[in-house]
């Protein structure tokens, strides 16, 4: 069946097939977050991108294999609520942004800065450090050697928009900036993004409303 990225709460996982990554998006908790589970098809190592709610739904999707690593975006705890046990019954390695991670009450094996890498098996994803919704938020790109890039955002982008800043105008024009220079300039038009909430998205539906973002100032 065809990805659409279009998942609820309670409902069955949406997979993407890659050639070389399985991406699986599921919906839990509350504020309808989002969790990937992203396996390496050659090796079968899994890492999920956000344990944040429903310990149970997010372990029956990783299954008996478990994960070898969990990253979590960024401190909001919305983002991590599922974390401790998921890491408790697995002993994954934990992933956050180095300025976020003080702020998640699960101790961080490894602090993630603008430019590092984290493997999945042989797949490898890059850290881009996005100033604004947090201080610390981290997106990590896929950049397909069979095909385009994919981007996990966190809370940073969306369809629509960029994360929320609250009001501040300097943390706004941070984050704004921070997406066009590290993910607008150099992923193309056809890059896939996944959200922390709700629908994915490209790059290319996103690029022409930039100016109108910077506009309206949220």
């Amino acid at each position: 069946m065809t990805y659409s990225g279009a998942v609820k709460v309670g409902g069955p996982a949406d997979v993407h097939e890659l050639s070389d990554l399985m991406i699986s998006k599921v919906a839990v908790g509350g504020m309808n977050n989002n969790a990937y589970l992203l396996r390496c098809r050659a090796t079968d190592e899994q890492l999920l991108i956000d344990a944040a709610a429903e310990p149970q739904t997010l372990l029956s999707l990783i299954g008996d294999g478990g994960i070898a690593s969990v990253v979590t975006t960024h401190q909001h705890g919305d983002h991590w609520g599922a974390l401790a046990e998921v890491v408790g019954a697995t002993g994954a390695r934990t992933y956050a942004g180095a300025l976020d991670a003080e702020g998640i009450p699960v101790a961080t094996d490894v602090l993630v800065a603008d430019g590092d890498t984290i493997t999945v098996g042989r797949v490898t994803l890059t850290a881009r450090h996005l100033v604004g919704h947090t201080p610390g938020s981290i997106a990590l790109v896929y950049d397909d050697p069979h095909g385009h890039p994919h981007v996990f955002t966190g809370d940073c982008l969306f369809p629509g928009g960029v994360g929320n800043t609250w009001g501040d105008p300097k943390a706004f024009v941070q984050l704004v900036d921070d997406v066009e220079h590290k993910l607008f300039a150099e992923l193309p038009d056809e890059a896939w993004v996944y959200p922390g909430h709700g629908n994915d998205t490209t790059i290319g539906a996103e690029r022409p409303h930039l100016a109108a973002w910077r506009e309206r100032g949220w």
